[in-house]
Formats: C-alpha cells, sequence, structure tokens
C-alpha cells in the first residue's frame, strides 16, 4: 500500500535571493524609484545582502521602475543626492546597531525633497533582516494603497529532497534568503502551515512502515501524530480557521479525499471512486476542488462537502493535477506536451468558476504545486527548468513572475 504514495510523490515532482522576472508587464508608466545606502558602519555582508532584498521586494510590488544602482548619501541630509535628484521617489536606509544590543534600520522614503514616511525598524538577529526589508516594502505599497502583500511578511515551509530517500522541511522567507531546516532525515514530505499565525504545521513522515501525518508545534518544539494510513496520508489543505483539514487517504487501495475534524479527531470520507481521487482544495460556499482520473487521466472536479455530486470544473488539456483554489478561482498543473524522448512542459493555468475563460500563467520548464496567498492576488509555486529548482511568485493583477533559486536539493512541495 505504502508504494502509492511514492507513485503520487513522483507524479507531483515529474508532471537566491535576486528576483527574475519571468513575464514583464510594460512599466512606462510606473514611476521611478532609487534607493540611497546611507549605512555607515555595520558588517559590509550584511549590509550589500540588505541592499540586494530591498531591491528585490521593490521590483515584487510592482509600484515602481526601481533602479539598481547603489546610490550613496548621509541619512540626515533634507535633500536627496546629485545622483538621485531626477528620480520621482527615493528610499533611503541605514544600518546601525542600537545601545540595546539589536539591529535598528533607519527608512525615510522621499518625494521632492519632501518625507513621506519615516519608520524605525529592529530586529534581533542579522539572518532576519531581510524580514525587515519585506515590512518596508509591505509599508511602503500600503502608504501608496496599493493591493496588500500580506503574504510578504509571512514565511513559507517547504519540502526538498536532498539524497534518494531523504528530505528536510525548511522554513524561510519567499525569496528564500533566510532558511532554518526544521526536520531532517528520512522522507518528511507535503508541509501545510497549521494556522495563520504560522506557529505550527503538518507534514507526512515515511521513515515508518505507515505513512503518518505528524504536526509540529514551533514554540514547543514537539510534534504530535495526527493520523495514519496504509498506502498514502497528505494533508493537502487547512481551512481557514485551522479545524479542518482534508487529507488524502488510501487504507483500502484507493486514495480519496477525507475531512477531519482537529477538535474532535473525527474524519468523513468525501469521495468514494474506485480511481484516484487526491489534493482536495477548501473553496467557496463549502465546497472543495480536487483531482481525479475518473475520466480515464488526471482532471479539477468539484463537490460540495455537505454531499451531492461531482463537476468537473476544466475542459482543456488531457493531464491537469495539483490545484489550489480561492473562492472561485483555481489555479492547476497541465501538462503541454507529451515527448517521450525530452522532458515535458508542465504550465499553470488560472480559472473562474464563473466564466469560461482560462489564463495561462506560466511558459517553460516543469510548474507545479501552486498555492494562492490569502488575498487571492498572489500565487505561489515551485519551479524545475534547467536542473534549476526555484520558488515562483506571480503577482496575477500586475501580470508578472519572479523566480527565487534554491541553491541546494530539489523543492518537493511549499505553503505559506
Amino acid at each position: 500500500m505504502r508504494h502509492l504514495l511514492g507513485i503520487f510523490l513522483v507524479t507531483l515532482l515529474l508532471s537566491a535571493s535576486d528576483a527574475t522576472i519571468e513575464v514583464v508587464k510594460k512599466a512606462d508608466s510606473f514611476a521611478s524609484l532609487a534607493i540611497e545606502d546611507a549605512t555607515e558602519s555595520f558588517e559590509s555582508t550584511a549590509s550589500r545582502q540588505f541592499l540586494k532584498n530591498i531591491i528585490s521586494d521593490m521590483n515584487v510590488l510592482s509600484l515602481f521602475n526601481v533602479d539598481r544602482k547603489h546610490f550613496v548619501n548621509n541619512y540626515d541630509d533634507s535633500s536627496v543626492s546629485l545622483e538621485t535628484r531626477s528620480f520621482d521617489y527615493v528610499l533611503r536606509y541605514r544600518l546601525r546597531n542600537d545601545d540595546s544590543g539589536n539591529i535598528a534600520v533607519d527608512m525615510k522614503l522621499l518625494h521632492n525633497d519632501s518625507v513621506m514616511m519615516e519608520k524605525i525598524y529592529k530586529m534581533s538577529k542579522k539572518k532576519l533582516l531581510v524580514f525587515v526589508a519585506h515590512s518596508i516594502a509591505y509599508d511602503i505599497n500600503d502608504l501608496m494603497g496599493a493591493v496588500p502583500v500580506d503574504w510578504m511578511k509571512k514565511k513559507v515551509v517547504f519540502s526538498k529532497l536532498t539524497s534518494p530517500g531523504r528530505s528536510e522541511i525548511v522554513i524561510a522567507d519567499y525569496t528564500l534568503t533566510y532558511q532554518h531546516t526544521i526536520i531532517k532525515g528520512a522522507l518528511n514530505v507535503f508541509p501545510q502551515w497549521a494556522n495563520n499565525d504560522q506557529s505550527a504545521f503538518y507534514y507526512t513522515s515515511l521513515a515508518g512502515d505507515i505513512p503518518t501525518l505528524y504536526k509540529m508545534d514551533l514554540k514547543s518544539g514537539n510534534k504530535e501524530k495526527i493520523a495514519t494510513s496504509d498506502g498514502m496520508m497528505v494533508c493537502s489543505d487547512v481551512s481557514d480557521d485551522g479545524r479542518k483539514l482534508l487529507l488524502t487517504m488510501a487504507p483500502s487501495g484507493q486514495p480519496d479525499i477525507y475531512l477531519f475534524d482537529t477538535i474532535t479527531k473525527k474524519k468523513r470520507r468525501l469521495t468514494t471512486y474506485r480511481g484516484i481521487d487526491v489534493n482536495g482544495q477548501f473553496m467557496e460556499k463549502n465546497k472543495i476542488a480536487f483531482v481525479s482520473n475518473r475520466l480515464g487521466y488526471p482532471n479539477i472536479f468539484s463537490k460540495k462537502l455537505n454531499g451531492g455530486g461531482v463537476e468537473q470544473m476544466v475542459y482543456y488539456g488531457r493531464s491537469n493535477a495539483a490545484c489550489s483554489a480561492h473562492n472561485e478561482y483555481v489555479v492547476y498543473k497541465s501538462r503541454e506536451s507529451n515527448n517521450e524522448f525530452e522532458r515535458n512542459t508542465f504550465n499553470l493555468h488560472l480559472i473562474s468558476t464563473k466564466t469560461d475563460f482560462i489564463r495561462r500563467l506560466t511558459a517553460t520548464g516543469i510548474n507545479e504545486y501552486p498555492r494562492f496567498s490569502a488575498s487571492g492576488d498572489t500565487i505561489l509555486f515551485i519551479k524545475n527548468y534547467q536542473q534549476q529548482s526555484s520558488v515562483g511568485i506571480i503577482r496575477l493583477q500586475e501580470n508578472k513572475s519572479f523566480l527565487f533559486p534554491l541553491k541546494i536539493g530539489k523543492l518537493q512541495s511549499i505553503d505559506w
């Protein structure tokens, strides 16, 4: 039975701090932005990395044409430098050590030599400075009245394959600049955040004879066994309140989707097809989306939690899988080629349950494991292309995609 989970894992796999723009929207109308470094005495490596993080984040915001040059100025100067005078906006920052032993980052945003915003950020460790860069970008985005980017300040959790039969579960920022390995050894896969404050996550362990779902508490460091199942045991989605889980289990040989209550510890079977039903995702109006081969090939379907029939959602493509849902929208992976001698292309597509429109989001490589942000305007995904595994970010309204490469290992699954 256990080999089913291995097959499922292989199917998903086959079916870093600088952002690389993959799809670029015309930005002639964007305001220009220069970044002035006012740091005087701070560790140079950390300072250079912080500048790269700021430039990357401001590019991802997609509000400005960001100049990548390293401009220097005094923090307290009332005007911008001669080199940056032609820019619409100037972001000036200074890294320093404060009297309490913390790292302080002073920041101000200037427009026409007037300070639009000024703020001090503090962090205890240098390796966490990237989250200060994310916070600065978030605050500027909020000042500009743009679509919220709460995801920018959150952490991601991912599993990466390090060698045959071994993996690591890592917590990182979305650019992979900060990484902290939580679990290593054996094969631990499919991590999923357990709550909105990201204090715990679920994951599947294949260390024993039976696939086992665990919950890891990051505050205490303790792990709790949640459920086991012969064949397959994967938590594919968690409800917004953290109480309900969608599990893929195969106790009788064929995988089906179950609804699990974390309070009562009771589960309810949602699908009963004599085939493959996997990857359940919570949708709008008490519905779920999931992947099934009930047409003879993988495709996306929906079903109400309280019963009723199954509805086909996608009518394009002959191999559609790895979906994620947000309200009426679904993003899924679709095979775009069928070449037995070369690596096939798997692209991400976006559909709405209210229209027939299909929007392709990627163009090359193997793009998989899409995850909507809480607001639904941004998609996180994994891209494998030319022996490189990367985290991808798609800004849907801005029509831009950014890649952040993983230096060591291969990404297996991811959540934010």
